[in-house]
């Protein structure tokens, strides 16, 4: 029997074993689509964990910063948070360092509006006007440093409790944290009457810890009058009354810049306190150039010791000039921090002065007599200073001891921080040695006779035209083992010996007496 299909047609196990190729296109798209899906899925996921760990970093770098920088983000000039603060706490006190004479307070009031009022006050008016500074009109000085510090309260829930039950508006502030400074009051005392009228600066070191024991600057202000005087200090634009000059002052160093010549040379020779000898005629010339002595006085010959005993200028511009190298000079330099940033943590200016590769003879003459455009502030000096009583190590200048809060509990000890050595221990001892002599037979015999056996080194430094000078001394006591460091800066006075020399010695009376 005869079957018969139609064309094309096809039975069950033929289409068994001849597949429709549609059937495999479409096999095929799926297995696209979900390979495509699985590489979607998997550029999600990616992305997902990559935004999570980029947000997770975020969060973790703005709590990190918000924690270490809390300080600089609280004094921001867009932060007001400090406002907020003050409506909450009441700013805390500053004292000095035997923790019970107090330096800067706050006490309350209320205005018209029923709105507290906090209003500052400094018991001892101008005496501390530019280390303590003020709080108002955007702070200066401790005033604004510590300003975080002083306006938080760090007393603990329990006890701000009480404050909340208050019924005054002014009763309900909490009591911000205390400052304990450095600052002793009788040496504070005696240096600002030391320098009386004179307009300059004083600083007071301890040498082994660093300690800013005192720090007077001159013309001052009554910061209980700050915002009644403001515009007035600020149109008088010649005393510069505001300006912390024992920060922020830059001076010629004159002679006292010979410390630096002769910690150069005694490391670059170490025998020059034996070997070196100049014959002084008053006058020294070279290359066209010349540098006299004070008055053209005639030393003779002399060693260096004798040089800088009696600060001879001709002698010092032949070293400059012929005993030490650009090269060792300019390391010298960086070393004891100038052109650089200061281990201070206060505003302060840099002190400047041109490396001798760039100068010219009579540029390296002015620049070893401390002339030319070679300027200093006094902190910079006095860091020097402390330096050579030291060891050759510098601690750190520092103003604040612990900070407390309102119970007097403490809340941070800020330490004694070493910050290196800025000569050796070798050249430091010779130079001991040498601002010794300057007290015994040179330009600083009216500290002679002293129990506590004081070192130091006297400068003039002229500043215009007209040969007038500032008044300069720095050095410390005793020699055998020091304890303080001062250093003395008189605006316009003349020889450091006459002027700088007899308040230095005021202030040594009041720490050893």
């Amino acid at each position: 029997m005869a079957i018969f299909k139609k064309k094309g047609a096809s039975s069950a196990g033929e289409q068994g074993n001849n597949p429709d190729p549609a059937m495999f296109a479409g096999a095929s798209i799926w297995e696209k689509l979900e390979k495509e899906r699985k590489a979607a899925r998997s550029h999600i996921i990616f992305f997902a964990i990559l935004f999570a760990v980029l947000f997770g970093w975020m969060c973790f770098y703005f709590t990190q910063t918000a924690i270490e920088d809390r300080v600089e983000l609280f004094d921001n000039d867009y932060n007001h948070r400090d406002e907020l603060l003050a409506t909450r706490n009441r700013r805390g006190g500053i004292y000095a360092s035997d923790s019970e004479t107090l330096l800067a307070s706050t006490r309350t009031d209320v205005d018209e509006e029923g709105n507290v009022v906090q209003i500052r006050s400094y018991p001892f008016g101008s005496m501390y006007a530019h280390v303590v500074g003020y709080a108002q009109l955007g702070g200066s000085g401790l005033e604004e440093h510590f300003k975080y510090e002083l306006l938080h309260s760090d007393l603990p829930l329990s006890e701000k409790v009480r404050y909340d039950n208050q019924e005054e508006p002014e009763d309900k502030l909490y009591p911000g944290n205390n400052l304990i400074t450095t600052l002793d009051p009788d040496i504070q005392e005696a240096c600002y009457e030391a320098m009386g009228n004179y307009e300059g600066a004083v600083i007071v070191t301890e040498v082994k810890t660093g300690r800013i024991l005192a720090m007077v600057s001159k013309p001052d202000y009554d910061p209980n009058y700050i915002e009644e005087e403001w515009e007035k200090l600020l149109e008088d634009n010649e005393s510069g009354t505001l300006l912390n000059r024992v920060t922020q002052g830059l001076y010629p160093p004159g002679s006292t810049f010979k410390i630096v010549d002769c910690i150069d040379l005694l490391q670059e020779d170490p025998a020059a306190m034996e070997n070196y000898s100049f014959k002084c005629t008053g006058v020294f010339e070279q290359g066209g150039e010349s540098i006299h002595c004070y008055e053209y006085e005639v030393h003779g010959e002399v060693g260096l010791e004798e040089s800088f005993a009696h600060s001879c200028n001709a002698s010092f511009a032949n070293i400059g000039v012929n005993m030490i190298s650009a090269d060792t000079m300019s390391a010298t330099l960086k070393s004891l921090l100038f052109n650089s940033k200061l281990p201070y943590d206060l505003p302060y200016i840099r002190s400047a002065v041109n490396m001798p590769n760039t100068l010219s003879t009579e540029g390296i003459m002015q620049m070893a007599i401390g002339q030319g455009t070679t300027s200093m502030t006094p902190l910079h000096l006095n860091m020097i200073t402390s330096a050579v009583a030291n060891g050759g190590v510098l601690m750190k200048p520092h103003l604040v001891d612990e900070l407390h809060d309102a119970k007097g509990r403490t809340l941070k000890v800020y330490g004694n921080e070493q910050y290196g050595a800025l000569m050796s221990e070798d050249v430091a001892s010779k130079m001991v040695q040498m601002m010794r002599a300057v007290v015994t037979e040179g330009t600083a015999n009216s500290l002679s006779g002293r129990e506590y056996e004081p070192c130091g080194k006297t400068g003039s430094a002229e500043f215009d035209n007209n040969k007038s000078s500032h008044a300069w001394f720095t050095g410390f006591a005793p020699a055998s083992d020091p304890q303080i460091s001062v250093t003395v800066l008189i605006e316009g006075k003349g020889m450091g010996s006459s002027y700088a020399v007899p308040v230095a010695g005021r202030i040594f009376d009041a720490y050893f007496d």
